[in-house]
């Protein structure tokens, strides 16, 4: 059976027989970056050094596309096209490409307040999201704002989000109304590093080679001013508010990643547990098992229980790519509702806030057509307009809610045939001696402690939201396939300056990523985009001695050249 994908055969062909070196440009700093595509056609499946024959097959046969040029990170895989769900995985691709408007179906329910107007914004390209240096929700800037009240009173990483805005805080709205969050209010400076933390035995700046670098972090402020909410941030919690970035990640091969079991997960972390601290939100440590919060419910609805460990978002609050990231963001990004979102993406703080503004009623009051004109009086705009955006009364069996659902079930289940059908793209250049000394001094110096190479899938016995499998659809699956995505599906802590909310932090999948040039225009990497290549990023992991990727994060740093190129090569291969 080919594994040529459908869509690029003869583009791919091409392109690998000539051997051709493609150029692209970053938007950050505007040079040329040079991506060359060995011609490594008549090794593809064939094992070569220190690699087998399966690890060119990165997904497995079923999910693997050989696609390796601009556009492969939008391929179906193997099995979408083996099930016949090629029409479906099509049209659910709309949903994550197309601008959601206010009334044109099927892509209809934008607002009232949105955090970007399609999928696509957040994942240029369908990859991780890019570095930006003014936040503005337009397309490439992946970034989500992350609001909360610090423990400390101060800046530290650890806090309850802040009840006042979503949890994704919304920065748009459609008339009549104002976002919770200004985007004039928000201030985004990128800071060069100057000394490590903890007196670190690396450098901010140089190798003990001599060769250079340099580390950026962001500083994020917000002012006050920018929140049309009542009350605002500071006004509840402890008075202190701070704030974080997030990008957004690659969605490539997450269905591939939902097919892991979670007794293999399991498995992982107790192989980890003897040696590492692990979450204690996961892992309780004297049971050596599952802590009672590592299951994940459906907290949405508050009805189905998914029953599947949590495994999917940088804090691993989701247990399954049918209610995960995407699931949710289809709903709460763009705030289209769907029969298991009955309800607004909103907060009650902005409800009170838009039906006590002056200017707001009085657009409502000069359109009879609006949905919130009610009666016509202030009074009874006013009151209009705070149920029906209160997310606590805008429950589609509300009287006050004349709302339905804005996405049908099967629209929503094209749409995760779609998510769970990206394939990844298969490796390159691994018949290449440097790419072979790579993987070797990658797990040498211990990074593939955490960023464990392969994973087996086993039944795919994958978990069916209700509104899919009561209309008795089937999504892609991959049963028994060996994928290496390397990641150990675990959060660890790496103590980075301003770093990710909430301490921990999965470990990121690094495959595919070597084309994120070619297919986005960019490399950044790390949870915020603060790395603009390999190499910043895994000098990242050793800002504190705290960090669990500490130690080889030193080794790294005194490595010889030879072998530093070496490692970026292998991470640009896989």
């Amino acid at each position: 059976m080919s594994m040529l994908n459908k869509k690029s055969d003869l583009l791919v062909m091409a392109v690998l027989l000539a051997g051709t070196v493609m150029t692209a440009c970053t938007d950050d700093d505007s040079t040329e970056t040079e991506v060359t595509i060995t011609d490594d056609t008549n090794y593809v499946g064939k094992a070569v050094g220190n690699f087998t024959a399966e690890e060119w097959y990165v997904g497995g046969t079923k999910g693997t596309t050989m696609n390796v040029t601009q556009g492969c990170y939008e391929d179906e895989t193997p099995a979408v096209t083996e099930m016949g769900l090629t029409e479906a995985f099509n049209r659910g691709e709309q949903f994550f490409e197309r601008n959601v408007t206010e009334y044109q179906a099927p892509f209809n329910g934008l607002g009232p307040a949105y955090v970007r107007k399609s999928c696509l914004d957040c994942h240029p390209a369908y990859g991780h999201g890019k570095r930006v240096t003014q936040y503005t929700a337009e397309w490439g800037n992946g970034y989500l704002l992350v609001i909360y009240h610090p423990t400390d009173g101060q800046n530290s990483d650890d806090g309850p989000y802040v009840s006042e805005v979503t949890g994704m805080p919304q920065t748009r709205a459609v008339s009549p109304f104002l976002p919770p969050v200004e985007e004039s209010g928000i201030h985004l400076d990128w800071l060069t590093v100057t000394q490590m933390a903890d007196g670190s035995e690396i450098s901010p700046n140089q190798f003990p080679d001599g060769e250079t670098y340099q580390l950026i972090y962001p500083e994020l402020s917000i002012d006050r001013s920018a929140f049309n909410t009542s009350p605002t941030p500071w006004d509840t919690g402890n008075g202190a508010v701070a704030f974080r970035l997030e990008s957004t990640i690659g969605i490539i091969g997450t269905g591939l990643l939902d097919a892991i079991p979670d007794d293999s997960i399991k498995l992982q972390y107790q192989r980890e547990a003897p040696y590492v601290e692990l979450n204690p939100a996961f892992w309780d440590k004297d049971a050596n098992d599952w802590a009672a919060t590592a299951m994940y419910v459906n907290a949405s609805s508050g009805v189905e229980q998914v029953n599947r460990i949590k495994k999917f978002t940088y804090a691993m609050t989701r247990g399954s790519l049918q209610d995960g990231a995407g699931a949710n963001a289809i709903w709460n990004i763009t705030n289209v509702s769907r029969s298991d979102r009955p309800k607004l993406y909103t907060t009650k703080a902005w409800a009170k806030a838009m039906s006590e503004n002056p200017q707001v009623i009085a657009k409502i009051k000069a359109d009879p057509t609006s949905p919130y004109y009610a009666d016509g009086t202030d009074e009874g705009i006013a009151d209009a307009v705070l149920n029906l955006l209160d997310p606590s009364t805008n429950q589609f069996n509300n009287p006050w809610h004349n709302f339905e659902p804005e996405m049908s079930d099967n629209n929503f289940w094209a749409f995760q045939v779609w998510h769970r059908g990206l394939a990844i793209p298969r490796a390159r250049n691994l018949q290449d001696p440097e790419v072979q000394r790579g993987k070797e001094v990658f797990h040498q110096i211990g990074c593939a402690t955490c960023h464990r190479p392969s994973w087996k899938t086993t039944t795919d016995d994958y978990w069916n939201p209700q509104i899919i499998a009561s209309q008795h659809l089937q999504l892609p699956r991959y049963q028994n396939q060996t994928i290496w995505p390397y990641t150990d599906m675990i959060q660890h802590r790496l103590y980075m300056k301003n770093g990710i909310h909430g301490s921990w932090c999965r470990t990121t999948p690094l495959w595919g990523r070597g084309l994120s040039l070619v297919n986005t225009g960019a490399e950044d990497r790390l949870h915020d985009c603060r790395a603009r290549n390999e190499i910043e990023a895994i000098l990242w992991h050793g800002y504190s001695k705290k960090s669990d990727a500490y130690a080889s994060t030193l080794k790294f740093y005194n490595l010889p050249k030879a072998d530093r190129d070496a490692v970026v090569k292998f991470l640009r291969a896989i």
